[in-house]
Formats: structure tokens, sequence, C-alpha cells
């Protein structure tokens, strides 16, 4: 087992067992490229203070450029038998430089070290999920402007309530992503401010200049308090708070999909790319990928719970449960990511079958609030139009007809300002055309 960052106080090594249960390399390792891009600014602040030689920065430098390199190529392995990836990296420096390498630590914790590779790899991820949004951005777009006539109806209570253009009903979705990439820009301001420096949570006596170390790795500024510096992880549950309402925005999406590409609806085929059979019934088209993207919804939900619930009662400053902020974030992320990358192509290679929702829009008595509109229009008040028109309505259904085919004549004996005009005002295009225009 190799030696720890905190050998020196203990007589033994750690059991085996209980140094599986505290390792997070398993989880860490994909912080390799923030570790060392941390570590490099921490050595060039070290060695423009003074604090060690521009020879051991130099030293330094060389090294961990060497390590980054060779990990992203794949000549060098990633130990999983270290206890994180920082100890990883500081240990092969060592290895490579010698005593060089034991003073890139000199005026830091880990505490900082993790809050700041954290902050860059989130960030990082935040400019990702911004690219994905909008590329479900775009697929909506995509759609919206294939179909820009199509008429289909619009709910409430999942009823036939007014007729919208499917373009329309789509520009609905495109409004959620746009509150999305709000908040993960917001996010992400909030997130870009480095702890480097706070040390394990009072900083260190060493003259350390934090700004420059900020300014290095691109942040906006640094954290005033130092134990807030190692210990705040708002960053984490904000971040999946924003990645849980994206998972509400694709879900709604996926459940209408998932509707309207029913042998009930007809609304829109989604391809067979993106589809799947049945073991059993060959007739079978199945929305899985939109079924997958709804009940994954389910988990980011839980990494948000999972987070909240952690910090909720930790006392200031770095406690060792913070070790777990990483899987649920890193869950959340992977899992929107993921759900976005799958919902892009999903939307962009979708059919849409203005024929059917035309049908539906018919069919629903969606234009009832139109022909109300029309009597208000020749003065009548609308509770009295409503009440005609619910009528009329009613003896549609018992006619097996709608308020387009109703004879004029029943129009007439229902309230004698009805003229041959209303078959043109309750058309579903005007109806549209009076809203959407």
């Amino acid at each position: 087992m190799a030696d720890k960052l905190w050998v020196g106080r203990f007589a033994k090594q750690i059991d085996q067992a209980a140094h599986d249960f505290n390792a997070s390399i398993a989880v860490d390792s994909r912080m390799f490229r923030e570790d060392i891009t941390g570590s490099l600014a921490h050595a060039a602040m070290l060695a423009k203070q003074g604090i060690i030689t521009p020879e051991d920065g130099q030293a330094i430098a060389q090294g961990l450029g060497d390590i980054l390199a060779e990990l992203e190529s794949g000549e060098l392995q990633i130990d999983p038998t270290v206890e994180d990836i920082h100890s990883f990296i500081e240990g092969e420096l060592t290895a490579r430089i010698g005593e060089a390498g034991k003073r890139l630590h000199t005026g830091r914790s880990r505490n900082d070290q993790v809050a700041t590779d954290l902050r860059l790899y989130l960030r990082g991820q935040c400019d990702c999920l911004r690219d994905e949004v909008q590329a479900v951005f775009a697929a909506l777009q995509q759609k919206r402007e294939e179909y820009p006539e199509a008429i289909m109806p619009g709910y409430t209570h999942m009823q036939r309530a007014q007729p919208i253009l499917f373009a329309q009903h789509l520009l609905a979705y495109q409004e959620m992503l746009r509150r999305d990439l709000d908040r993960l820009a917001d996010c992400q301001r909030r997130m870009n401010v480095s702890p480097m420096g706070s040390g394990a949570l009072a900083g260190t006596g060493y003259a350390i200049d934090r700004t420059q170390a900020a300014q290095a790795l691109g942040f906006n500024g640094y954290t005033a308090s130092t134990l807030d510096g190692v210990s705040d992880r708002d960053f984490c549950m904000e971040l999946a708070a924003v990645l849980s309402i994206i998972m509400v925005h694709l879900s709604r999406l996926c459940e209408e999909l998932i509707l309207w590409c029913s042998w009930e609806f007809r609304f829109i085929e989604l391809d067979d790319a993106y589809t799947t059979g049945s073991s059993m019934m060959p007739q079978k088209k199945n929305p899985d990928l939109a079924e997958l993207i709804r009940g994954k919804t389910g988990r980011v939900f839980g990494d948000l719970t999972a987070l909240l619930t952690m910090m909720k009662g930790q006392p200031l400053a770095y406690n060792k449960d913070m070790q777990e902020d990483k899987p649920a974030i890193f869950e959340a992320v992977d899992t929107v990511r993921a759900c976005l990358q799958a919902a892009a192509p999903m939307l962009a290679t979708m059919k849409a079958k203005p024929e059917s929702m035309r049908r539906a829009a018919a069919e629903g008595f969606i234009n009832a609030t139109d022909c109300a509109d029309y009597l208000v229009a020749q003065g009548m008040p609308f509770r009295t139009a409503y009440k005609i028109v619910g009528e009329l309505v009613a003896q549609c259904i018992a006619r097996n007809c709608t308020l387009e085919t109703l004879p004029l004549a029943q129009y007439q004996a229902a309230s004698e300002l009805f003229a041959d005009d209303i078959f043109d005002f309750v058309a579903l295009e005007a109806c549209v055309n009076r809203r959407f225009s």
C-alpha cells in the first residue's frame, strides 16, 4: 500500500478494508486535468513569491506537464490502489523529480485543493451542458421550421382545449430550455471563485498571492472566507438543482412524445434509430429512449437530495462527509448530458403527422371559445354566449358533427346574431391565426 499524504502521526498502516472504504480515486480520478492545472498555478505562484526556488518551480511544471501528457495519451495509467487522484499525481511527481516534488504542497491542503479541482471540473461541465441544451433547442427549432402551419389541439387537464400550432407547442419547450441556459450561466458564475489559499480551513502562514493563482485559473476572484472556501458545496447543490429542472423539462417533453407516437394519438413518428421493438410482439415500435429519459429524471432528483442531505448537518469547516459530493454531482452531470445527447437527434429525426393532428383538433370542439367570441363581437355578453355555444356543442355531439359542419339553421335557431360568416370564423386556421399570427 502506498504511503499516504498524511503519514507521520500514525504508527501503523490503515486497515486495508478501511483504506478501500476511505479511498475516492475511483470517483475523483476524472479530475486529473483539473488537479494538474491547479497544481501548476499553485507552483507558479509559490515560485513567484519566493516560497520555492525558480528551479524547483520549473522542475514541478515540467514534471506535471509530462504526467498530464502521459495520462491523456494513455501511456501512464492511474493506480487504483492509491487513496485519491491528488495523492497519485503528487506521488508520481515526487518519484520523477525528487525533493522538488515534495515542495508542491507547500501552503495548501487537500481541502482547498479538492474544492479547487471540483470547481474547475464543474465549470467546464457547465460549458458542455450549455452546448448540449443548445443542441436540443436547435432540434426543436428545426421541427418548428419544418412544420410551420401544422395545427394541433392544445390541452388542459389532458382534454382538448383550443387549437394551436405544433410550432407553438414546441416553442414552449424552447422557452424552458432558454431558462435552463440562463440558470447554467448563473450557476457557473457563482462557482467561478477560487478557494485556493484557504488551506485546511484557516489559510496559510506563507506569503502566498491568492489573486495570482485565481487569475491563472480563470476564476473571477477568490473566496473571502477560508472556512467557507473549503466547506462550501453550494455550487454542487445549485448545479444539481439546475440539472433537476432540466430533467423536469426533458421528462415533460418525452412524456408528450410517448403519448404522441401512440396509435391513440398518431401525432408524430420517431425514427427507427431511436426506438426499439418487442421480443414477443412483432408490430411494436417502442419509444424506449424517451421512456429512459423520463425514467432517469428520478436518478438526478436523487442526486440532488443526496447532496442536500449530506450538507445539512455539517459544522464548519471541512468534514469527510464532503467526499460524497462527487459521486452525486458527477452522476447527475453524466446522466443529464447523456439524456441531452440522446434527445437532440431523436427530436431532429422525428416526423410530425399534420393530418392526424388536424383531425384531432377538428373533433374536439376546440373552436368553441371562438364561436362564443363571435357572438360577443356582435354585442352579446360573454356568459350568455358561453351558454349558447355549450348548447350548440351538445347538439353537435347528438348529430355526430362539428361546429364547422353544423347547419346554419341550427346556429340561427340558437341566436339570430349568427350569420353565414360563422363558418369562416370557427375554421381552425382562422382560430389559430387570430392568436398566433
